[in-house]
């Protein structure tokens, strides 16, 4: 037999635990931006609450409003600059491709199409056949129009479920600039409540680990990207503003630049310049993706370092789970993962 007073204690724990379910139920659906709000918001606050908040004379609404409008258009001007830049970019394929629809291929394949090692002459058999043959042509073109039409449809799905996460980031973080000071008392007690001296410092290496790791995916991002904007406009790549915008989101991505300056140089290759294209492979290779090897770790620094598989593993695995906000928010959290494991081990070791 329980004591009369266990039968209320046990309903009072179902009660906190079936709350808890019922809050991790609602709050499942948007967790990705909700801990990405958290980031840009731990990331900025030291300076929206020592330089922008004081010269406002600590009218928060006023603050956390500008704030969210600064992120507004640092998040949203370059989207929609690249959105600008991919329907140019498409009138200009459209324009390209048109004689192929109207008139056909050509007779004979492009001299370095047809020079490609291996499979070169494989190429130029597949080209004879299909240019010789209109209906077999029109067969490849709508087996082709399918998968095109669904990459776009995905491709647009992703597209606006960034946006709105985007647009969910930035309400969320709004609120956390207005009541920064509560939130961040609200986090410290707690931290001081779970591990006393030692939550609060965890805290605080938390904090230093999430601002370097941004510091690292974003930063570098940012110098590969204006770094190969200057090598496309030096070798006469079109679209330089756009592939350098595109350099900038695949290089969070390990693998991602390559695909954007070797297409450039096989490009160039493609139109005769031989010298600019080996210029763009040396020059990606050397000057572009190393990049990664020197300013990442200096700007990563500041919080807890990452290797390079954790990095893409975050990179992939936050894509999967959250959305766009896992290209950020995945690395963040194997970096915090990291740094908790790390913590443990040191601690068993000194027992």
């Amino acid at each position: 037999m329980f004591p009369e007073s266990d039968p209320k204690r046990l309903a009072q724990i179902a009660l906190v635990v079936l709350l808890i379910i019922g809050c991790i139920a609602v709050l499942l659906p948007f967790v990705g931006a909700i801990l990405f709000a958290f980031v840009v918001w731990s990331c900025t606050w030291p300076f929206y609450a020592e330089k922008v908040l004081p010269r406002l004379g600590g009218r928060d609404i006023v603050g956390a409003s500008l704030m969210t409008l600064l992120l507004v258009l640092f998040l949203l001007l370059p989207t929609l600059f690249l959105a600008g830049s991919l329907a140019s970019s498409a009138d200009g394929i459209i324009n390209l491709v048109r004689p192929y629809f109207e008139q056909g291929l050509p007779a004979d394949p492009p001299a370095w199409l047809a020079g490609l090692p291996l499979i070169g002459s494989e190429i130029a058999d597949f080209w004879h056949e299909v240019a010789g043959d209109r209906a077999a042509l029109n067969e490849l073109l709508r087996q082709l129009i399918v998968p095109a039409r669904e990459l776009l449809l995905a491709v647009g799905g992703i597209a606006a479920n960034g946006l709105l996460q985007l647009a969910l980031v930035l309400f969320v973080a709004f609120f956390l600039y207005r009541d920064g000071a509560l939130v961040a008392n609200a986090l410290y007690r707690a931290a001081n409540k779970l591990g006393g001296e030692l939550g609060e410092h965890m805290l605080e290496k938390t904090r230093g680990t999430v601002v370097g790791v941004m510091l690292g995916i974003v930063g570098t991002a940012a110098a590969q990207g204006t770094v190969a904007m200057l090598g496309f406009f030096i070798a006469g790549v079109p679209q330089a503003v756009l592939l350098g915008f595109a350099t900038f989101f695949l290089s969070m991505i390990p693998v991602g630049p390559p695909l954007i300056w070797g297409g450039a140089a096989f490009w160039l290759y493609g139109q005769d310049q031989l010298g600019w294209a080996i210029f763009m492979a040396l020059y990606g290779l050397f000057i572009i993706s190393s990049i990664d090897n020197f300013v990442k770790p200096v700007l990563m620094a500041r919080g807890a370092g990452l290797s390079i598989l954790l990095i893409a593993l975050g990179v992939f695995g936050g894509v999967l789970v959250f959305g766009f906000i896992g290209i950020f928010l995945g690395p963040v959290l194997l970096a915090l993962g990291q740094m908790l494991f790390n913590r443990w081990i040191r601690e068993d070791a000194s027992a």
